[in-house]
């Protein structure tokens, strides 16, 4: 009678096994502490209690996942709320399901010895930056809250090379220096950074991390588990921060230095405790930040691109 019930069981959970529904979540770029909440949540075994497989990809062009969801070659992917915006004006059929990160993360960093003490300082300097677009109507903001323009400085792309850049004199600032990476790269180099914040120099508040799904897939309730699973993690992370960072580097061994040990403690805050829950006046003022910097010509509907799955 025991081995039939101990057969009955292997059964049983090979049946839960084999029919785990699987989705696979593209990354906005390679694993690092701002995707802890879903690597937990792997690691943790939220998304298998669910009964979700959940395949996370690195991106081969951090471009491209927003338009493999489009497309249907991927269920999920990583990607920001003012790009998110962009996309869906251009015609991407996204709908951004969860938010990751709920607060900037970016900012202009300068060295704090050196020149720069104020925005104002940095008229006729030069500037770093890695992507065109949306970091220029940030700066171009920025800087015309202290009575100066983009003609006023000169934009140097350098590439993704950010800190290098700033460190060796190439640039006397960096914009789209994310200030729980950057700023640790620099202590790390023996350097100190002074980082002005966008939120704080006129640019409205938006969600750095989010997570989009096919507008075509909305009703697909894999998407309500994932993001059930998606809070459990972020709850575990907030609550065992330390055995939550085990977990992570037991997963990616790669990533266990003190760059990314510094940029997991600076994270932290930074994780929506609640994934699922949208702030739709944050998302009608960067529409209207968008189309005021020329960024977006219209944008659907909001609730036809960023909605709270039922």
């Amino acid at each position: 009678m025991k081995r039939l019930l101990l057969s009955l069981a292997l059964l049983l959970l090979a049946g839960r096994a084999d029919a785990a529904d699987k989705l696979t979540l593209i990354l906005d770029w390679f694993v690092n502490p701002d995707h802890a909440p879903i690597i937990v949540a792997a690691q943790k075994g939220y998304f298998a209690e669910v009964g979700l497989e959940v395949e996370i990809v690195p991106p081969a062009d951090p471009s491209d996942p927003p338009k493999l969801v489009a497309a249907g070659k991927a269920d999920l992917a990583v990607s920001y709320q003012p790009s998110h915006q962009i996309h869906v004006s251009e015609g991407l059929p996204l709908v951004r399901i969860a938010t990751l990160i709920a607060t900037p993360l970016n900012c202009v960093v300068v060295l704090a010895d050196g020149p720069i003490k104020s925005i104002k300082d940095l008229k006729g300097k030069k500037i770093g930056f890695s992507v065109a677009g949306t970091e220029e109507a940030i700066l171009g903001t920025i800087l015309a809250k202290h009575g100066i323009g983009l003609k006023d400085v000169e934009m140097i792309n350098v590439n993704f090379a950010l800190t290098p850049a700033l460190l060796t004199g190439r640039v006397d600032a960096v914009t789209g220096a994310y200030r729980n990476f950057e700023l640790n790269q620099l202590a790390l180099e023996g350097k100190q950074g002074r980082c002005f914040y966008v939120e704080e120099e006129g640019v409205p508040v938006y969600d750095e991390l989010i997570v989009v799904a096919n507008k075509a897939k909305l009703a697909d309730p894999k998407l309500r588990r994932f993001v059930d699973a998606l809070e459990r993690g972020v709850m575990y992370l907030t609550n065992n921060p330390e055995e939550s960072w085990k977990l992570f580097v037991a997963r990616h061994k790669d990533l266990d230095d003190e760059l990314n040990k510094r940029a997991w403690r600076d994270t932290l805050p930074r994780f929506d405790k609640r994934p699922a829950a949208m702030d739709k006046k944050r998302y009608e003022r960067f529409a209207a930040f968008l189309k005021d910097k020329g960024l977006v010509k219209s944008l659907p509907p909001l609730d036809q691109y960023a909605v709270e799955l039922p």
